[in-house]
């Protein structure tokens, strides 16, 4: 085989066609980067941290969070463009810089997460719209001589009403910008919206099509080196000693360095560095967590919940209520470690100067990144320029700085700009990963079937405790219970309790974070009582929900549109399930069918959303969808088992994700409402699994209370 003198890239590929495989070209070019930036506008007019324009009519928003696929870009871009009245034709947006400006209250700090991105966005974003309106109506005023109630803003212009005279934004920018910001301005009444709750385009689509939209991965700089590290296969291991003799020798590497995390190879380009890496003759000092496993860790759980807890919700006398019931119901239920899973591997890029710090990383929190690259390079933080990345998923994953961490070391180290990319090996071993979890429940029945009480014992790590050390407040990390303590069923006698299991495992927010694995436990209890009392699970819930009334509404929604009730074709199931996460409420039917081999197949699934008022319809059923995939793959197919201090888990081959084939139809319905938006990036996640297992229970008479959902458990 002849070598490759002159490699295409993917840009190359599109621009000059494949002749050479067909004979045939047809004329399709698309604009790179560098020619994007060659057509750059003159310096905006800074009307506010959000709203920026140039003479030519440009406007731009940034975005002071993290585009991870959940379309946060187009969304609060279309909040600002609603109150300015501008011509959505004429937004572009950035990513916001690291700044106090752009804190989120809910973090207290710049970051994206929780579904807070619209919610949090929701006021600031339309004000930051409407100030910069009026200060371009204050200075068409001004230039006009006319009072500013005289104008109004109109398609990306300001209009004077009697006179018809038009002068465009950018023609005012400047003028603008001199005019001081108003400190209380009038929004728009919801009534009036043009924008806002339409279904919009995605601002970040053409980009991610014609290869200018940057992932972390993209970044180049000029000088660049490429490193990669190679971590302790144990949890908390460390370098004993290493031999770089035959790495070294490899053509393009630079040089071999121990760093806190490994040892890091940095060569000429990413796969010379991993062939480095490769060659590395490593000792570890496995320390105390090699005698870890997965057994073990459960049974510490089990244990566990052979006593009390921290009490996490107390409401009547749970004891008496069981004692007095007719009828009494316990289970068990487990969840394993997760994975994050992101498509795009960690990485990152950082320039480490004597006089600042510029990071290019894809990350979810800012803020942290850029205190992390201040506290290693030694500087102040302010002197950490962060420049934000598209992110090839997030998940909760990047919301941890490691990878900053590596690169901002490696750079200061070397002298250099340098960027670590992680394999994919390196993202499923060395993940922060949604803790495992053991619960006991507990429930009284009437003897009409009503709940007379309900109890939990809960053994679950902490995940705050590991991203928030100190935060913990006698015992209880309140992300362990979400899901299953604030169970909204119309129950008079409630006791939860905690026990924080803190183990060497990393933990981190992975998406919809507790509920994740308690709305599992809590809706597949549910289910179970509503068996034991002979009634229909859809009409058992309804019952206990007259007091809930949005999760009541996405209840009934649901169940309208996956016609319960009505016949299926034969070897068809169905289950249902809802759940409130983030201030959002969600409530699914799944309909599924089992093979032989006791493979479950999820044929379709049907989701009911109230999250208040719905920005943009594309991206929040995209959101929704993306959710329910998500969840389908943690019920079917992965855990992340622990031998030996290692995880077992290596790649999607040994933690596979759904493939899309297997992908159902789904379909999203939203309810009507004109309350404050809340988060959808997580809240369709954990109706997926207890939904799916009370299918199961519907085709079989099985309850499977442990995921992930085996075909061994069915066959």
């Amino acid at each position: 085989m002849s070598a490759i003198t002159n490699p295409l890239d993917r840009r190359s590929f599109l621009k000059t066609g494949i002749a050479g495989a067909t004979g045939l070209v047809i004329g399709f070019y698309l604009p790179g980067r560098r020619e994007v930036l060659a057509a750059a506008s003159a310096t905006p007019a800074v009307l506010n941290a959000w709203v920026h324009i140039t003479p030519d009519d440009k406007v731009t928003i940034l975005i002071s969070k993290s585009e991870m696929g959940q379309g946060v870009e187009t969304s609060l871009a279309m909040l600002a463009a609603e109150e300015l009245e501008c011509d959505w034709k004429r937004i572009h947006t950035e990513f916001a810089p690291a700044d106090k400006v752009y804190y989120d209250p809910a973090f207290g700090m710049q970051g994206t997460g929780g579904s807070q991105s619209i919610h949090s966005c929701w006021e600031p974003m339309r004000k930051a719209g409407a100030t910069a309106r009026e200060m371009l109506i204050g200075a068409a005023a001004q230039k006009w001589g006319v009072d500013a109630s005289e104008c109004r803003a109109e398609n990306g212009a300001i209009v004077h009403s009697a006179t018809k005279r038009r002068a465009t934004f950018g023609s005012l920018a400047v003028a603008a910008a001199q005019i001081p910001q108003p400190k209380d301005v009038k929004l728009k009444d919801p009534s009036q919206f043009t924008i806002v709750g339409k279904p919009t385009k995605r601002l970040d689509t053409p980009k991610k099509v014609n290869g200018t939209a940057e992932f972390g991965i993209d970044v180049r700089r000029p000088g660049m080196l490429h490193a990669s590290v190679e971590h302790c296969p144990v949890f908390g291991g460390k370098v004993a000693s290493f031999d770089a003799t035959k790495a070294k020798a490899i053509p393009g590497v630079k040089d071999v360095i121990q760093i806190p995390t490994g040892v890091a190879v940095v060569a000429d380009n990413t796969w010379t560095a991993f062939q480095g890496r490769k060659a590395l003759d490593i000792k570890w000092d496995e320390g105390p967590n090699a005698a870890v496993s997965s057994a073990p860790i459960r049974k510490s759980f089990e244990d566990a919940c052979e006593t009390s807890g921290v009490v996490s919700r107390k409401e009547g006398d749970a004891a008496a209520g069981l004692a007095s019931a007719a009828q009494k119901l316990e289970a068990v239920y487990e969840a394993p470690y997760q994975a994050h899973a992101t498509m795009e591997p960690m990485n990152g890029t950082a320039d480490v100067r004597a006089d600042g710090v510029d990071l290019w990383v894809p990350t979810q929190f800012q803020t942290p990144s850029q205190g992390m690259a201040a506290g290693i390079a030694g500087v102040k933080p302010d002197d950490v320029k962060v420049h934000t990345t598209y992110l090839g998923g997030g998940f909760g994953r990047r919301g941890w700085s490691d990878f900053v961490a590596e690169s901002t070391i490696i750079s200061k180290a070397m002298g250099a700009p340098v960027q670590v990319t992680w394999t994919r090996e390196d993202d499923t071993q060395h993940d922060y990963y949604r803790p495992a979890s053991y619960i006991k429940m507990s429930a009284g029945l009437d003897a009409n079937g009503k709940p007379t009480a309900f109890t939990a014992r809960v053994a679950c790590d902490s995940i705050m405790s590991w991203f928030f050390p100190g935060s913990i407040k006698n015992g209880l990390d309140s992300s362990s219970v979400e899901g299953v303590s604030d169970i909204a069923y119309d129950i008079p006698n409630i006791l939860v309790d905690y026990h924080l299991m803190a183990g060497p495992i990393p933990m981190g927010f992975w998406r919809s974070v507790g509920a994740s694995q308690n709305g599992f436990f809590s809706e597949g209890f549910v289910d179970e009582l509503a068996a034991a009392a002979k009634k229909d699970p859809y009409e058992y819930r309804r019952d206990l929900l007259a007091k809930q009334p949005r999760l009541l509404g996405v209840l009934n929604l649901a169940a309208q549109k996956a016609g319960w009730g009505t016949p299926l074709p034969k070897g068809r199931f169905r289950g249902i399930a809802c759940l409130e996460a983030f201030s959002t409420y969600a409530a699914e039917v799944v309909e599924i069918s089992i093979d032989k081999d006791g493979t479950v197949n999820v044929h379709r699934v049907v989701a009911a959303m109230d999250c208040g008022r719905v920005i943009n319809p594309d991206t929040a059923e995209g959101q929704v969808s993306g959710a329910i995939v998500y969840g389908i793959t943690a019920a079917l197919k992965t855990e992340i088992t622990i031998d030996r201090g290692r995880v077992v888990q290596t790649n999607f081959d040994t933690n596979p994700m759904l493939r899309m084939n297997e992908v159902p139809k789904i379909e999203v319905y939203f309810v009507p409402s004109e309350e404050t938006p809340t988060g959808l990036g997580e809240p369709a996640v954990p109706p997926v699994a207890p939904a799916i297992a009370n299918a199961i229970f519907a085709a079989t008479g099985k309850r499977l209370r442990r995921l992930p959902f085996k075909p061994e458990d069915l066959a």
